[in-house]
């Protein structure tokens, strides 16, 4: 078959978001289908294999991952920006199933039949959502074609009946052979579906499945409105704190690594968690630690503890709340969204941490003198897309005095490898069409020392793309070959943010912008999840799993450093 790429993949892209934004200005619901072929003509990086009858696991498996495990129920999906956005509709979702998806925060809810609604901050959240449930549907039907005869279906009631729902062995073989997919690809999708696999291949194979798309509200006011909404609950919920008189550090990252670096928690109850891994007897996690301790592996033995927190967490619930009651005794207070989009958002008090319960590759001189520090982390669970503009300015219109802006998260890397540390001075961004020059505070000797398995790469160049599935081989090696190797979805509108923060007027289009100037520290640290030149390598084909956590907590410590280091010398 010919798969020859467009003369220009960006073309290829737009068009196929114009076409999406065009269908959703409908006050009805618009059919996933009618998208199937400006998908499939885009090429995208992220689903090779669209366009061929042979199933592309790696893209349906991210898009399983993305999207509520309900998904193989709905017939409809409806995007807004709130609770009353919803309400105005007749779409009573207060009453509905607060469901989530494994690989993608979003405040999903289910209203146990057909019906899925989807909150969104951004038109980024729709740049995502559409792509991964056209991805779905193209997957789901070559699945469906392959599945539903007689021979396969029996088969999977076997499997149903007999093998516990899971495929093994010979039967693995033969469905694999039936799906016209490798027995590997058919291993991850049981990873993923365990128990679940052969009833949900047998809702594919006996169902078609016809999914529609409807967005509610989507102009810019809304999404400001919701962004403030979502702010004032912060400030509602920590009346104590005066953020328009105290000095704020901004970070953009995650809800784990500052937590655990700054509570001390985990090593705290070492003892607990070790009886955990003897008790539960996994072989990896127990040779894991002795190989640690006998020093025949580079691994942080307090990035394990970590990973061992979070695996017995899920098993634990209590625990959860005795280690959210430490962390508030040691000032560092949580807000989880509410009725809005889904990010969580951390503030941390520096003059009442606990300095002895600190992770110890925190230590540096003269840290008494954090106790007599009035400024706050501002730490939020790193938003998609443009709805990092939205957050970071409604922040900034609500805080007396910025010290810092640091921004880590996952990247995709078009010259390294999975669990390298990209750090960028230049950022394209595909939104704006701006290309940001910083004095980024991070380099290499940073992140080195905390880093055990990867590579760090700094003084390099960033894309800012506007989703995950837009973007193609054609589009990145024009990129590529102007020496732009790391690929995000947040660096940009960060940016255009900040402009504005030093600026007095609204961020440019289409403009080389210099912010080496900036009148506070700008760190940008991109920890790489995707290699998308190679073929189907993504987090939907692999997981970074506990290896994630050296790249996580080796840049989250070069943040938290570099903060103390500024602090003291206030």
């Amino acid at each position: 078959m010919d798969r020859t790429v467009p003369s220009s993949g960006n073309e290829e892209i737009k068009l196929y978001m114009r076409t999406y934004y065009s269908l959703l200005r409908s006050s009805h619901a618009v059919q996933i289908k009618t998208l199937r072929e400006a998908h499939k003509r885009m090429h995208s990086a992220l689903h090779i294999l669209a366009d061929c009858s042979t199933p592309d696991m790696s893209a349906f498996i991210y898009a399983i991952l993305r999207m509520p495990a309900c998904l193989g129920q709905i017939k409809h999906v409806v995007m807004g920006q709130s609770t009353s956005v919803f309400a105005k509709h007749a779409y009573d979702v207060k009453s509905w199933q607060l469901v989530s998806a494994p690989g993608r925060r979003r405040r999903s809810l289910y209203d146990g039949d057909k019906t899925l609604a989807l909150y969104i901050a951004s038109r980024s959240d729709i740049d995502d959502i559409v792509p991964i449930l056209t991805a779905y549907q193209i997957e789901r039907q070559k699945l469906h074609d392959l599945l539903g005869k007689k021979r396969p279906i029996a088969l999977l009631e076997q499997i149903r009946d007999e093998d516990m729902g899971v495929p093994m062995g010979e039967h693995l073989a033969e469905l694999a052979a039936f799906a016209d997919i490798s027995v590997g690809d058919m291993k991850k999708l049981t990873l993923v579906w365990r128990g679940e696999t052969a009833v949900r291949l047998l809702e594919i194979a006996q169902n078609r499945q016809r999914l529609s798309i409807r967005s509610l509200a989507g102009s810019l006011a809304d999404y400001k409105r919701a962004t403030r909404r979502w702010w004032q609950r912060v400030e509602d919920s920590l009346a104590h704190i005066n953020f328009d008189e105290r000095p704020v550090y901004f970070v953009s990252s995650n809800t784990h690594s500052m937590s655990n670096l700054l509570s001390g928690f985990a090593l705290q109850n070492e003892e607990i968690l070790d009886e955990f891994i003897h008790e539960k007897g996994a072989r990896s996690l127990l040779k894991e630690r002795h190989d640690i301790h006998e020093r025949y592996v580079p691994s942080s033995y307090a990035n394990f503890m970590y990973y061992v927190l979070k695996k017995y967490e899920q098993s634990h619930p209590e625990m959860v709340k005795k280690r959210i009651a430490w962390e508030q005794a040691a000032g560092i207070v949580r807000v989880p969204s509410s009725h809005a989009f889904d990010i969580e958002v951390q503030v941390v008090e520096l003059n009442k941490l606990n300095l002895d319960n600190l992770d110890g590759r925190l230590r540096i001189d003269q840290i008494e003198k954090m106790k007599q520090s009035d400024a706050l982390i501002v730490n939020i669970d790193y938003p998609l897309g443009l709805a990092a503009y939205q957050v970071l300015s409604e922040i900034a219109r609500n805080i007396d005095e910025v010290r810092g802006v640091y921004i880590m998260g996952k990247a995709a890397t078009l010259n390294g490898r999975i669990g390298d540390v990209m750090i960028p001075n230049v950022i394209h961004d595909e939104h704006s069409l701006n290309t940001y020059m910083i004095n980024n505070c991070f380099t290499a000797a940073d992140i080195t020392p905390y880093l055990a398995y990867g590579t760090v790469m700094d003084n390099q160049k960033a894309i800012t793309a506007p989703g995950t599935f837009l973007q193609n081989e054609n589009h990145m090696s024009v990129f590529y070959q102007e020496g732009y190797t790391d690929l995000e979805m947040e660096a940009g509108p960060y940016l255009s943010s900040v402009y504005e923060m030093t600026r007095p007027k609204r961020h440019p289009y289409n403009e080389l912008v210099n912010l080496h100037n900036a009148p506070f520290p700008i760190g940008l640290l991109h920890y790489a999840s995707d290699t998308p030149f190679s073929k189907g390598k993504n987090l939907g084909s692999q997981n970074l799993s506990y290896f994630g956590m050296d790249p996580t907590y080796a840049t989250m410590t070069a943040v938290l450093r570099a903060i103390f280091a500024a602090e003291v010398k206030e």
